[in-house]
């Protein structure tokens, strides 16, 4: 049985191929800091749209870039609540009319 073994690498644990002559992509190390006081650095491509903000790796805390780049200001709509959604569709005086309508109904309706 010793005979037969293989011998020689595990698959996929080293390369052979030589790196000379190849183009590696640009990368651009960005630095963020936490507000636990941590920092660490990651590793983005020069194309790349650059964050930021980062989660820390050491806490989850949101973490800002280290150069002071402020974080985007997001467009953030109010929240809509039912009253204006509902002054979106209808003014107040047909609400009004409504009202006196569903009121005279009630008031016509036999109780028990």
């Amino acid at each position: 049985m010793a005979d037969r073994a293989l011998r020689g690498m595990g698959l996929g644990a080293k390369s052979f191929e030589d790196e000379e002559g190849i183009d590696f992509a640009g990368r651009r190390v960005l630095g963020f800091d936490c507000p636990n006081h941590h920092h660490f650095d990651v590793t983005f491509s020069v194309e790349a749209d650059l964050p930021a903000e980062w989660e820390c790796p050491r806490c989850g805390a949101i973490a800002a870039r280290s150069d002071g780049t402020p974080p985007d200001e997001k467009n953030e709509k109010p929240p809509r609540t039912h009253w204006d959604m509902l002054l979106e569709r209808r003014s107040i005086s047909e609400l009004e009319e409504l009202l006196a309508e569903r009121l005279e109904e009630v008031r016509k309706a036999p109780h028990y």
